[in-house]
């Protein structure tokens, strides 16, 4: 059985919680919440080594760079805030509904 490393378990943990912070704030998640959530969890990973790579130790919890990882999962949530604003909208334009197929 392999091991898991508690990088991955806090990345986790780190994610959900500026996630769930994240929707305080802004009030609403939507259909992007699981990317919200999904990319957060990655960033958070991928902060925490980033980190490491550069010697960012500022806020530790044993080997896990919590600020590094935070920074991280801020990076993750502003990806799919930006992608949602930049990509398609699905109102409705003139003389049509959203989804009439037009």
């Amino acid at each position: 059985m392999p091991l898991i490393g508690p990088s991955l378990i806090l990345a986790l943990l780190v994610g959900a919680f500026w996630t769930a912070f994240a929707v305080l704030v802004t009030g609403v998640a939507g259909a992007r919440l699981p990317f919200v959530v999904v990319l957060a969890v990655l960033g958070a990973w991928a902060g925490d080594a980033l980190g490491g790579r550069l010697g960012v130790d500022l806020l530790r919890i044993g080997d896990f760079r919590l600020l590094a990882a935070s920074l991280g999962a801020w990076a993750g949530i502003g990806l799919v805030v930006l992608v949602s604003v930049l990509g398609p909208s699905r109102t409705a334009g003139p003389g049509g509904s959203a989804g009439s197929g037009r």
